[in-house]
């Protein structure tokens, strides 16, 4: 007779039954700004965008793609003369979206005997966990976006200073040189693809490590002095400037990779900087593809009883969700990365 096994978690019997205690939950942060966008049913898992360069501009890099190049004295008309017609430049963008997921499973025992309700647990993990995938998926593609500036060194493996005003000016500039326009408009609260209005600015995403760095810089003001302003997300802790800081725990650094951090004062997990992105967006600096909606997200419940060829006695159950999913960087200009250490606090 051939014999399954379950992953069902350990039961507390022989013991007094308290409460089942709060677990850490994931922080999403990332997916409130951006392009959103479905792909429906059976119309391939690939979604190619396209935008049309600014007159002149050249596709040399991101700083070069969306600034005009226009001479006033070239558009002078001839009289009778009919000038040369020009002809669009666009771009292409291609993005092919991922199916992603995660699956538990529990025995028909667990369910019977235990003292604890498990299955709601499940569920609630797994709607957590599919949120920390997307998260993780959206950090990975725009901390790797190319127009980069580094905080007291010219390379990752330099950078020696934390997160100055300096630094974060000159990403600033850039960006309005490209015509990045500042974000207005957030994902709303709901399934649906809507947004709802903010106050203007440069959003910048950082680990929860760099929140006293930022605190720090002149002429920060905390969301208690917001007075009318509405806060973005409730991990917003303060701007400064044109910029609107957002932490979270699950934006990463790069452990281990900056400059010598003897004598420099920043945060090592071994003998170099811990080197932190600070990402910074303009409007519809990258975009998400299935991102909410009803049919985003497929989860499973199969309650352990129900009887089938591979399980006749109904002894296991499974609790999962499937799901598809892409980011894109759509304009490498309208979005920077600071990489940056942060204050050892010892």
């Amino acid at each position: 007779m051939a014999s399954f096994t379950t992953t069902s978690p350990a039961e507390r019997i022989g013991k007094f039954k308290g409460e089942i205690l709060a677990h850490a939950e994931p922080v999403e942060v990332l997916g409130k700004v951006g392009v959103q966008k479905y792909i429906p049913k059976n119309n391939s898992r690939t979604v190619s965008m396209r935008r049309y360069r600014p007159y002149g501009a050249l596709a040399t890099n991101e700083n070069t793609k969306n600034r005009w190049v226009v001479d006033s004295a070239a558009h002078i008309l001839s009289e009778g003369n009919t000038p040369t017609a020009d002809t669009l430049v666009p771009d292409n963008v291609e993005v092919t979206i991922q199916q992603y997921g995660c699956l538990y499973q529990i025995s028909d025992q667990a369910v019977d005997t235990y003292e604890d309700n498990i299955p709601p647990e499940l569920k609630k993990q797994t709607g957590e966990r599919v949120g920390l995938v997307r998260e993780i998926v959206r950090y990975g593609v725009v901390k790797a976006g190319t127009n980069v500036f580094y905080s007291g060194g010219t390379t990752r493996g330099t950078v020696d200073e934390k997160i100055t005003l300096n630094v974060l000016r000159k990403a600033s500039r850039t960006l309005q040189a490209n015509h990045a326009k500042r974000v207005t408009g957030i994902l709303a609260p709901s399934v649906n693809i809507a947004t709802q209005p903010v106050e203007a600015a440069y959003l910048v995403f950082v680990h929860t490590d760099a929140e006293g760095d930022v605190r720090d810089l002149a002429g920060f003001k905390h969301v208690s002095e917001y007075g009318q302003r509405k806060v973005i997300d409730q991990n917003e802790i303060g701007s400064v400037e044109n910029f609107r800081f957002i932490t979270s725990p699950e934006l990463a650094p790069y452990t281990d990779s900056g400059a010598t951090a003897a004598a420099t004062g920043l945060y090592t997990s071994g003998t170099l900087v811990d080197v932190y992105p600070f990402i910074i967006c303009g409007e519809d600096a990258w975009g998400q593809i299935a991102l909410r909606g009803d049919n985003a997200t497929d989860p499973t419940y199969i309650a352990p009883g129900e009887k089938s060829k591979s399980d006749p006695l109904g002894q296991r159950g499974f609790v999962g969700a499937k799901f598809w999913f892409a980011c894109k960087v759509l304009n490498e200009g309208w979005m920077a990365v600071i990489e940056a250490g942060v204050d050892d606090l010892a």
